[in-house]
């Protein structure tokens, strides 16, 4: 069996380090941008998702109020004693999803 030679076993380690921190450094430097601009570009991205965002958020507040309104109504039509409870969860539900997305938009500036 032949032994390891821990100096030249650490030199090959030591080699590929070598060699894949220069590849890293050219590929950053190569893509890199300026951090100000990079900034920008996110926050120009992430406002144009907002008007999309809260349509969704009305939506599925609309689907919520519409199961709400046949889980509510099932349970009236069954003479459950907690329909106010349910249906006052289900209402405040559907309240809480309209009123973030429009916190949402009047904090942002959109």
């Amino acid at each position: 069996m032949k032994m390891f030679n821990r100096k030249s076993c650490f030199t090959k380690q030591l080699l590929i380090v070598g060699v894949i921190s220069g590849f890293l450094s050219l590929y950053v430097n190569s893509f890199g941008q300026d951090g100000n601009a990079g900034i920008n570009q996110a926050n120009t991205q992430v406002r144009s998702y907002f008007a999309s965002g809260t349509s969704l958020m009305y939506a599925i507040g609309a689907i919520v109020g519409l199961i709400g309104a046949v889980k509510v109504y099932q349970k009236w039509n069954a003479g459950d004693p907690d329909t106010g409870r349910v249906a006052a969860a289900w209402f405040g539900s559907c309240v809480f999803l309209v009123v973030v997305a429009t916190v949402i938009k009047a904090f942002f500036g959109i």
